[in-house]
């Protein structure tokens, strides 16, 4: 979308906003206190230990993607103590409740479910107690949120103007689960869809996003290299494919560092070597794999071209063959792109929580989300709930067995969650005049 015709979408929106609607009887004052009156109810200090309390058993018992059968009976348990109705099983394991009128329009709030292959290294009350296993990511937290959410809304139902799914998937970390709920039917009746993911990057109280994209499409390769085997000390007699896989490496550096744009991120990087056991045999094969990422369709179906031909090139300069894979049917992942005209809702109804200026915007990021499969089929916002409080002291990243996580910011999270679904309800007409046009114009340029 032009830099123009981008400002017009978003003056147009704003005039909107600026008019007292008649959609639903609120003043614009009105509606800017539904967040800080939804706040003040997930602070209350029994609500707020409810939703701590869903994350430590949550995080005591972590389970893998497909595998999250505890996570899913609690999620089902406690959406039955509030009355919730939902759908149960979506993709193995995945639980999708229902808050409101249960008619149109609706809007869908999202959280993982899945836990890490890790062990966890941190000693605490509330370890993880399943060797091997742990919420190194947030998914825990995710998983409380929402249900702190359907517990806010589910105390407000009677002011809803339409229904609000709660969307528990599965298998986020690289296993696509998001697909495979799309697949059961997820997504119907949907009209668009929120996600929150924590971070330490961003202090606590205060969130951050970005129209377009903000997160990487993604893809794995993994190659084969094949050559003749035989004896480390009589090469003339092989052709040592480990040397050229060394050499296959060393080329695919240069597709980024001299073929990509500067000011265009774009990833390949080498993650797998494995050839040989012997340290006097040259083996017959070795395999090398990895990932790529990009920023749009066009550039991420450019690399994976560009990774084949580098492969098999070098491969034959070195005398060997290559056959690659790049597991296009559940490794792909779209760009996740967030809507313009959402975006815009996201700083209006942050803001009106938070303050302005604890809504900042925030660089595009090489990792990548499965949500992003989410929101090529319909508008999608993913924001990021900051967590960092220095005298918490330090917080590691995302995927570290030493990660720990914020409990103050469940109620901002959960909060979030039911203020942006509340007020898209609220204004869904004038919202939806634009997310009409804006949404078939990102798909032009972002869909996968």
């Amino acid at each position: 979308m032009g830099f123009c015709k981008f400002v017009s979408v978003i003056l147009s929106f704003t005039t909107l906003f600026s008019l007292p609607t008649s959609i639903n009887s609120l003043s614009s004052a009105e509606l800017a206190e539904i967040p800080t009156n939804l706040l003040n109810h997930a602070q209350k200090p029994e609500l707020a230990k409810w939703i701590v309390d869903i994350r430590r058993k949550i995080h005591e018992y972590p389970e893998l993607g497909f595998e999250e059968f505890e996570t899913s009976k609690l999620i089902r348990e406690e959406l039955d103590k509030m009355g919730i109705d939902y759908k149960y099983p979506i993709a193995v394991t995945g639980v999708i409740g229902y808050v409101g009128s249960g008619e149109r329009p609706f809007v869908a709030l999202r959280a993982d479910m899945d836990a890490l292959p890790m062990q966890e290294m941190v000693e605490w009350d509330h370890k993880s107690k399943i060797p091997g296993k742990m919420h190194a990511c947030g998914p825990d937290a995710h998983v409380a949120m929402l249900l702190g959410a359907a517990k806010i809304l589910q105390d407000h139902r009677q002011k809803l103007k339409g229904t609000v799914a709660l969307i528990f998937q599965p298998a986020e970390e690289g296993a696509g689960g998001s697909k495979r709920m799309i697949e059961a039917g997820a997504l119907h009746n949907i009209n668009s869809i929120f996600a929150l993911h924590v971070t330490a990057s961003v202090r606590a109280g205060s969130v951050s996003s970005r129209p377009g994209p903000i997160l990487a499409g993604c893809g794995i390769f993994e190659a084969v290299i094949s050559g003749k085997g035989g004896h480390a000390a009589i090469t003339q007699h092989t052709i040592d494919p480990i040397l050229a896989a060394s050499n296959i490496i060393l080329s695919l550096q240069h597709i980024v560092s001299r073929e990509a744009d500067p000011l265009d991120s774009q990833v390949v990087t080498v993650t797998k070597f494995h050839g040989g056991e012997a340290f006097n045999v040259i083996p017959d094969t070795v395999t090398i794999g990895g990932t790529f990422r990009a920023l749009s369709k066009k550039r991420l179906v450019k690399l994976m071209h560009r990774i084949k031909e580098v492969i098999i090139a070098q491969a034959s300069v070195n005398r060997c063959n290559a056959t690659i894979d790049f597991f296009t049917d559940d490794s792909l992942y779209p760009v996740t792109y967030n809507n313009e005209v959402l975006h815009q809702h996201f700083i209006n109804v942050g803001g009106d929580m938070l303050g302005a200026e604890k809504v900042q915007d925030m660089k595009p990021i090489m990792g990548s989300e499965d949500f992003s499969f989410f929101s090529n089929l319909i508008p999608g916002h993913f924001f990021f709930l900051g967590m960092n409080n220095e005298s918490l002291g330090k917080f590691e990243t995302a995927h570290s067995p030493y990660f720990t996580f914020n409990e103050d910011v469940l109620p901002y999270g959960a909060t979030l969650h039911a203020s942006l679904a509340n007020r898209y309800l609220l204004e869904f007409e004038a919202l939806s005049h634009l997310l009409e046009k804006n949404f078939h114009d990102e798909l032009y340029n972002y869909s996968m």
